[in-house]
């Protein structure tokens, strides 16, 4: 009788072997670089490398005894991890723990983005009683394992991935991996705040897209002294300034901009209403260096100037 039996995939040569045509890949451009070793070890690669050098198009089912992280920015990637089947695609972050079951059944022909395997010997050589990385969220069988990326968010970890396959390539000894090894533990913390941030939005029950405005106005209250572009606030909410622009104007009729320059004349008012200060220090309040600019910006918001408003109020109280 045919012993049926799941292949274990120990380290670099095993994939190369398993999955590419020839047994050494480069994964850099301007030099050669395999692993000998099927333990302390980080390959990291692009997903179009390893397209074009793979050995057809679908593959059996294979025990990884390796970490892998595939960032998919375009076409698209259907796997079965573990026992649930998933299609991947563009803007998406996907992790594959140790010793899952894991089959490879399409790679589309335009499919683009990042790929790194590693395992636990390489990730603790410099981080020792820190984390474990069966600790992360991503990492456990039972958890989500992918995580859908707005456009900034595909931005951060692109940028990650290339200064770790810098570092990579670069090297000249394996005393050359503390930045690949540092970068690596970067990359990992951010996924997981991300992860919690988005469990956090599932667990709500609000659409991500209206929590996001939310969060949006949360931050303008507390932050439209110091920032006053739109640009800083999707930095810090992780998308694109366009993207968010678009989504405040698509669920509250106007521009972000606007929510920004209401807290500022609404501060404004109060400040001219309710105190004593001259015209220079209410500027000098909002952060304004120059009290011309400010003395415009308020008459284009209000229709009259600062003194006048303070005047007319003045006059009525």
């Amino acid at each position: 009788m045919r012993k049926n039996t799941v292949k274990d995939i120990k380290g670099p040569a095993d994939f190369n072997k398993e999955y590419l045509k020839h047994n050494h890949v480069s994964m850099c451009e301007t030099l050669e670089m395999h692993s000998e070793s099927e333990n302390n070890f980080c390959i990291v690669g692009t997903l179009e490398q390893i397209k074009g050098a793979q050995k057809r198009i679908q593959f059996e089912a294979a025990r990884k005894k390796f970490f892998t992280i595939v960032l998919v920015t375009a076409g698209s990637i259907k796997e079965k991890i573990g026992f649930t089947g998933y299609e991947f695609g563009p803007n998406t972050l996907y992790f594959v723990p140790e010793n899952q079951l894991h089959t490879i059944e399409h790679w589309s022909r335009d499919v683009k983005g990042f790929h790194c395997i590693f395992d636990v010997d390489y990730f603790l050589l410099c981080l020792k009683n820190q984390v474990k990385l069966n600790d992360y969220p991503f990492f456990q069988p039972d958890g989500n394992i992918s995580l859908k990326l707005f456009e900034a968010e595909v931005g951060i970890f692109t940028e990650l991935f290339k200064k770790i396959k810098y570092e990579y390539c670069s090297r000249r000894n394996h005393n050359d991996d503390l930045m690949v090894r540092l970068y690596l533990n970067i990359f990992l913390l951010e996924a997981e705040r991300l992860h919690v941030h988005h469990s956090e939005i599932s667990r709500s029950g609000v659409p991500r897209r209206e929590l996001l405005v939310a969060n949006f106005q949360k931050l303008v209250s507390k932050n439209y002294k110091e920032k006053r572009q739109v640009r800083d606030y999707a930095a810090l909410l992780y998308v694109s300034p366009h993207y968010l622009n678009d989504t405040v104007k698509e669920f509250t009729g106007s521009a972000a901009s606007d929510f920004i320059h209401d807290n500022l004349i609404s501060e404004a008012k109060s400040l001219l209403i309710q105190t004593e200060l001259s015209i220079t220090q209410v500027a000098y309040e909002l952060n304004y260096s120059d009290q011309s600019y400010f003395c415009r910006f308020f008459k284009s918001k209000v229709g009259t100037s600062a003194k006048k408003y303070r005047e007319l109020h003045t006059t009525l109280s």
